[in-house]
């Protein structure tokens, strides 16, 4: 295919600037023009190995650095509208944990036990854990999202896709750059980055990124006055590469990320009746603003994470190449949910979470410039995620819940295409899963809120499990004419099982068994097509899956005094039978001229249980998917403008639209989100080679929209977390 001019990413709000670069020789009019009028090239790693993306016969969507910008993303939830069937969003009572749902595929429950549905991978490493995985974009090179499973190539719990963070490489010459972002709610941003050669030689480089973000928040507690929603994160990523020949370096990669921000605002729905028998407290009706809270709770919800990485490419000779990457992470995390979002103890929970893990992953390129190239790897992970919640249900039920889960996972996995012919490919591949998981669980009541005085043991136990799995993926792409691909594919995606941490085996017996491993199996057609000379660019994907052993969380009620009424409740984690789940995504860029450019995505996902047994009943016709809405779609305008100095001016608007959607497993009517639409825009000038400056806006119309919420009957807790309300700020930044 040739991609000479064509594609950056898909579904990017913006374009970057070489799209439109121009000719200096002023005999080459011909070309300057076609250059302005002409789409560029963007490289992925989607299968391991750089290619364009439209040769990848994979659904992939890639940012690069400058489309970022332009759309002003400031953490990877700001992709949600850019991706076809993306759901992204921070979990229900923080800031930096993150929520993924890729078709229909995902899991939003953030305790340790449970794995995440999509894998997030910070250059090459996976993040096991969603506390502080909700990534700030800082000094990045691009961002790749992978749709479907993506198990034959990458590391672990890649059942729904894969978001894959690429930081800025590693420059020979002096890099940096320095900007500033002010604006509503407080908003104060400071960023920079430098890098280059070390002590003058180009074999020994480094680079260093920092990045403070505040802001004050959407609202405050009337209680203390504090800010809630407010944002306080420091970050920084330090990169040293030793480059021993040119085809042998060593890159050493070191991130640390503190965020202390408080709690996140949400709004109560409908009074808690619970709040009668706490008349000190006084009366808490809902209140109408939706970020404002009256919480008795801390507001504290901090979360500290740090990594450590090591990768070694050595390329043996012309054909063969070898990498290794070993990796460590840690983080923890203090949080205060204080679920009836009021002073009296209706519903309070405190929890501390830690984990850390190693990976190690050596991989195989071979690329020999014939009919045959593939990877091949050996993936191993060894990590350890626990921690402590303590429980107080109506300031006499208190409890905790403490544990450890240990995860041992070896893998092999393998993926080669082969030239059938010139325009056939043959891509085949498989991922070999070992995986244990052992869990250690004591979960106790308490007689009061000192948790010193154990009253009775809910669970104690030590058990480990197994799981095998053996996920394999085989696709045909055929070169229609040299700017149309159309491919089809067959794949398995595997996410392992485990054991439910807040399991109360006195009152409900099962809850102390392993819930079983996920699996489904995907379908998938499509094409990519760069038509009206390389100005239009579609790419159309369909696919069906079949999704068995659904894992859920749900809330189940107790009784834990023996009266005949539940008067309690806990996190309970079950396999819901089987679903299907079809869609069809279209992803758009055209420049119908060389100042304009239109592009987006729209999205049809059509997710339904087929069977989903409780108490003995199949309920499917009843059930219905999280995070899964119908419709979606975003379209994109920008307005360019190269000036005379060889600076540019851009302004943009962009809508996004999704239809209703159940962002939580109860169901509940209260928190289920309608159909709702988001107006965007930016404006960006580019004064000269050093200084840029942008003005921003999000959420223009102030749109009130949920993104998930809690209800908990049994013990009359309703309420929802909002997206954020209309916002703008404005930018400057200096490269040198």
């Amino acid at each position: 295919m040739n991609r000479r001019h064509l594609s950056i990413a898909i579904a990017c709000a913006l374009l970057a600037p070489s799209a439109w670069a121009q000719e200096t020789d002023a005999g080459a009019a011909q070309g300057e023009q076609r250059a302005a009028a002409t789409l560029d090239t963007v490289m992925v790693t989607a299968r391991k190995r750089e290619e364009t993306l439209q040769d990848v016969p994979v659904a992939v969507t890639a940012f690069t650095a400058d489309a970022l910008d332009k759309m002003g993303v400031e953490d990877i939830s700001d992709l949600d509208a850019e991706v076809p069937n993306l759901t992204i969003y921070a979990a229900r009572g923080s800031s930096s944990t993150v929520t993924a749902y890729i078709r229909g595929i995902g899991q939003s429950d953030p305790l340790w036990g449970v794995d995440p549905g999509v894998g997030i991978y910070l250059d090459d490493v996976y993040i096991a854990r969603p506390q502080g995985a909700l990534l700030d974009v800082f000094d990045v090179q691009r961002v790749e999202v992978l749709r479907g499973p993506q198990g034959t190539l990458y590391g672990k719990n890649t059942i729904g896709g894969a978001i894959k963070y690429v930081s800025r490489g590693l420059p020979t010459g002096l890099d940096g750059f320095a900007s500033v972002t002010a604006g509503s709610h407080g908003k104060l941003d400071v960023k920079a980055a430098i890098g280059g050669s070390l002590a003058g030689n180009d074999a020994l480089r480094g680079r260093i990124s920092v990045a403070s973000l505040n802001s004050d928040g959407y609202g405050e507690n009337r209680v203390t006055g504090q800010k809630v929603s407010d944002k306080e994160i420091l970050a920084m990523r330090a990169q040293l590469g030793a480059y021993v020949s040119d085809d042998f370096n060593i890159q050493v990669a070191y991130d640390w990320m503190d965020d202390q921000s408080g709690v996140r605002g949400a709004q109560m729905l409908a009074p808690n009746p619970f709040n009668a028998l706490f008349p000190q407290y006084g009366d808490f009706p809902p209140l109408d603003d939706r970020y404002d809270v009256r919480n008795g709770m801390p507001n504290i919800n901090d979360t500290s994470m740090k990594g450590l990485s090591a990768t070694a490419s050595w390329r043996v000779n012309d054909d063969w190449s070898l990498k290794y990457v070993i990796a460590k992470r840690e983080s923890d995390t203090e949080t205060n949910i204080d679920f009836d979002l009021t002073t009296a103890p209706i519903v309070d929970v405190k929890a501390f979470y830690s984990d850390q893990q190693v990976s190690n992953e050596l991989q195989v390129n071979y690329d020999g410039g014939g009919r045959a190239r593939g990877v091949m790897g050996l993936y191993w992970f060894d990590g350890e995620a626990g921690g402590q919640v303590l429980n107080n249900f109506l300031g006499s039920l208190f409890g905790d819940t403490q544990g450890t889960v240990y995860t041992e996972s070896v893998a092999l996995y393998a993926d080669w295409t082969f030239d059938l012919t010139d325009r056939l490919k043959l891509d085949v591949g498989a991922r070999y899963t070992d995986e244990d998981k052992r869990a250690v669980v004591l979960n106790r009541s308490y007689s009061d809120g000192s948790y010193t005085t154990p009253t009775a043991v809910v669970a104690d136990f030590d058990k480990t499990i197994n799981f095998k799995n053996t996920s394999p993926k085989v696709s045909l792409d055929y070169q229609v004419t040299p700017d149309i691909m159309v491919y089809g594919s067959a794949s398995r995606g595997f996410k392992s099982g485990g054991f439910n941490i807040r399991a109360n085996a006195t009152a409900v017996p099962r809850s102390a068994e392993p819930f079983d491993d996920e699996i489904v199996d995907s379908y998938e057609i499509g094409t990519k097509m760069a038509l009206l000379d390389q100005t239009l660019f579609l790419n159309f994907a369909a696919f069906h899956n079949e999704y068995k052993d659904i894992q859920l969380s749900v809330f189940t009620a107790y009784d834990s005094d023996g009266d005949g009424t539940d008067d309690a409740f806990f996190g309970d984690f079950t396999n819901a039978g089987a679903g299907t789940v079809d869609g069809v995504e279209v992803e758009y860029q055209w420049l119908p001229s060389p100042n304009w450019a239109i592009n987006g995505n729209l999205a049809w996902l059509d997710a339904d249980y087929d069977e989903f047994i409780t108490n003995g009943v199949n309920v499917a016709d009843q059930q219905k998917f999280t995070n899964a809405p119908e419709f979606s779609g975003a379209i994109n305008v920008e307005y360019r403008m190269p000036l005379a100095n060889g600076g540019d001016f851009s302004a943009r608007v962009g809508y996004a639209y999704q239809s209703e959607v159940y962002p939580t497993t109860d169901l509940s009517e209260a928190i289920r989100q309608d159909g709702y639409g988001l107006l965007d825009a930016g404006i960006n000038w580019r004064m000269n080679e050093a200084w840029s400056f942008a003005l921003q806006g999000k959420n223009l119309l102030d749109e009130e929209y949920r993104t998930t919420g809690y209800n908990i009957g049994v013990l009359g807790v309703l309420t929802g977390f909002y997206g954020p309300p209309r916002e703008y700020w404005a930018t400057a930044r200096y490269d040198f």
